[in-house]
């Protein structure tokens, strides 16, 4: 080898099988549903604060119980149906396309080096690329909870609330939100998944391999929450304002046009601030959801036995 080749070290890509998908699948549409269909009530509240201006200034904690004293206890369920099987269906399929996309772009990189080197990109692309074809499944169902959340008596369940909205506006209003649901869940893939690996890159540069090989399980449950809460709140925070137009477009909010037009024409109305509106419950929220949905996620793989994803974390400051 000439003095000025460059040496490169070799990139080892695992070979998943349907079967691996398959499990990636099931494990990330059983954390997905589980835990937003036990975040229900905290999503309701966020929800409501977000489209309804009489509790626009209230918390999380006084909006519900202004809602439990109007409408019952009840109302914090309301939307459950379409919550757990659209985040059954969406979490399926982010969960999986991400390792899909990942070990994809990891072997186009060619070599560990340029893999490690671009490992944000594939990390950013990886979640963009999994998540939109996740929220073709997503979309319809979230617009279902939505109506359901913000018309009080609008349905009694997700196959009632389904067929009425796709009786009264067909197809159309049902993917009506899927440019800006792209907007949110692409913005917060992007948080969820980037911020969660980075996260435990950091924790674990921080240690020799002796140390890391070594860890007890209390010190992997640690950073594992540690770094899913953080994520959790990039998520909440890159998503917000996506998140808040989402809500009031499939309330029936904002002018006539085009998508990109009414989305432009309600940002203007709302404004800066607005846009941020329920940011601190909505950031508790996917905290909780995230970390929870790792921590889900690697616990079902583990007892599946499926096989670890595609590791390309910068080991030192080689890179």
């Amino acid at each position: 080898m000439a003095p000025d080749s460059k040496q490169t070290s070799p990139l080892y890509v695992p070979h998943f099988t349907p079967a691996n998908y398959g499990s990636f699948f099931l494990a990330g549409a059983l954390c997905a549903t589980i835990t937003h269909g036990a975040m229900t009530p905290i999503d309701v509240v966020k929800t409501r604060i977000q489209i309804d201006p009489a509790l626009a200034r209230h918390s999380l904690l006084s909006g519900g119980r202004l809602i439990v004293a109007k409408e019952g206890p009840s109302a914090l369920l309301t939307g459950f149906g379409p919550t757990a099987v659209g985040y059954f269906v969406q979490g399926g399929g982010k969960f999986a396309g991400y390792e899909f996309w990942k070990k994809r772009f990891v072997s186009i990189a060619g070599d560990k080096d340029t893999a490690v080197k671009y490992r944000t990109a594939i990390y950013l692309g990886a979640a963009s690329v999994g998540e939109f074809f996740a929220d073709i499944l997503l979309t319809p169902l979230e617009a279902t909870r939505i109506r359901m959340v913000s018309r009080h008596g609008y349905a009694t369940g997700l196959v009632s609330g389904f067929t009425r909205l796709l009786r009264e506006g067909g197809v159309r209003d049902l993917y009506a939100g899927f440019i800006p649901i792209l907007f949110k869940q692409i913005p917060y893939a992007i948080g969820q998944f980037t911020v969660n690996e980075l996260c435990h890159e950091t924790a674990f540069r921080s240690m020799s391999k002796e140390t890391r090989a070594t860890l007890s399980p209390s010190a992997n449950l640690s950073i594992s929450l540690g770094s899913g809460v953080i994520a959790g709140f990039a998520a909440a925070i890159l998503s917000q304002p996506a998140d808040t137009l989402l809500s009031q477009i499939n309330k029936g909010h904002g002018p006539s046009g085009t998508i990109l037009y009414r989305l432009g024409v309600l940002a203007k109305q709302t404004g800066f601030r607005g846009l941020f509106v329920g940011l601190g419950p909505r950031m508790v929220m996917t905290a909780g959801l995230v970390s929870g949905q790792f921590l889900i996620y690697g616990a079902i793989k583990q007892a599946m036995g499926a096989p670890p994803g595609v590791e390309i974390h910068k080991e030192s400051k080689k890179y």
